[in-house]
């Protein structure tokens, strides 16, 4: 029996229902704690490993499976990569996105303040970070396209989102997927080779700026729970 393994924990919303998915389809399921470090005894036993954090035993964890011929959703490339907000930033305009502009001093006008890497999550002081980021956004609305490769094909669920910088409540709704932004997210995820990552749009002075990427999104409120899992199983003999 193939196992796959976690770094998750087993109450999420969304991997957990993935997991059970792939328990009813055969497979052996093991759930790795966000944070631990990994064993490599562990690795070695699994026939594929998912992560879903951003976080340094993580990146161990994908750096020795990638090594070893572990099967990995993403890889430790891919993960890394897209992790450091400039570099994604560079992805994005390379596929075709507009993209804010970007200062490393304070500009003398609205702006986001970003840490470089988004492992360090948002600056500690909301007003002082590594690189100054252009705030284009005319509402506190964001539009997230998550895209997953099942192996045969991509996937892609647009929802609208209330932006957590307002200290609103999170108000999620599906979205037509814009065709011209959904063929720029499928380049973004060919180009760097990852099985699954989302975009996060937003809209000012009437047009699309991408403005981040994540390369281990949640999928909360996508309603993609059996694509996900069809990714994962593509990874194994079993869903080959």
């Amino acid at each position: 029996m193939d196992c796959i393994g976690f770094i998750c924990e087993p109450e999420h919303p969304v991997f957990g229902a993935v997991a059970e998915r792939l328990s009813a389809r055969g497979f052996d399921v093991q759930f790795l704690r966000p944070g631990n470090p990994v064993a490599k005894a562990d690795i070695d036993d699994l026939a594929a490993l998912v992560n879903t954090t951003l976080r340094p035993e993580s990146f161990s964890a994908l750096w020795y499976a990638d090594r070893t011929g572990t099967e990995t959703w993403n890889g430790f490339l891919p993960t890394t990569a897209l992790a450091c907000r400039l570099v994604a930033l560079h992805g994005l305009e390379q596929v075709g996105c507009r993209v804010p502009a970007v200062w490393f001093e304070k500009p003398d006008c609205d702006y986001t303040a970003r840490t470089r890497y988004s492992w360090d999550g948002v600056p500690a002081d909301s007003d002082e970070g590594d690189f100054y980021q252009a705030c284009v956004r005319e509402e506190p609305v964001e539009y997230k396209y998550f895209a997953v490769d099942d192996g045969r094909e991509t996937h892609l669920r647009a929802i609208r989102v209330r932006s957590e910088v307002t200290g609103l409540d999170r108000v999620v709704s599906e979205e037509t997927v814009e065709v011209t932004l959904a063929a720029r997210v499928r380049e973004l995820l060919d180009r760097f080779g990852a099985r699954a990552l989302s975009v996060e749009f937003v809209e000012g002075e009437s047009k699309v700026y991408a403005q981040a990427v994540d390369p281990a999104p949640g999928f909360a409120g996508t309603g993609m729970e059996r694509r996900v899992a069809d990714s994962i199983a593509s990874l194994t003999t079993i869903g080959a």
